[in-house]
């Protein structure tokens, strides 16, 4: 066999197996479908719905991917609370004059 050639373990000429038919496809609900069903059943115990809710999260809501900050920062979070209250306020209340 040459370098750089594709290995794979289906011989040549075969064809590709045929797309299974899965829940979506037939009509019949999808797991995320009978979980969101079963959270939404006000008879059930709001015990059983918050795990069926914690259960069914990830498959709606993305997780917020974590962010390293990179830069630098001159001011600390201390020292910019401090100029806030430095600052003079524009809407300070007016007496009768």
């Amino acid at each position: 066999m040459a370098r750089g050639a594709a290995r794979t373990s289906r011989k040549a000429g075969a064809t590709a197996r045929p797309a299974e038919a899965g829940p979506a496809t037939d009509g019949g609900l999808t797991p995320l479908d009978y979980m969101l069903t079963m959270l939404r059943d006000e008879s059930l115990e709001p015990k059983a719905r918050f795990e069926i809710a914690k259960a069914a999260a990830p498959y709606v809501h993305a997780k917020l991917a974590t962010v390293e900050h990179s830069g630098g920062i001159a001011l600390s979070h201390e020292d910019a609370l401090a100029a806030l209250d430095d600052e003079p306020q524009d809407h300070e209340p007016q007496g009768n004059e």
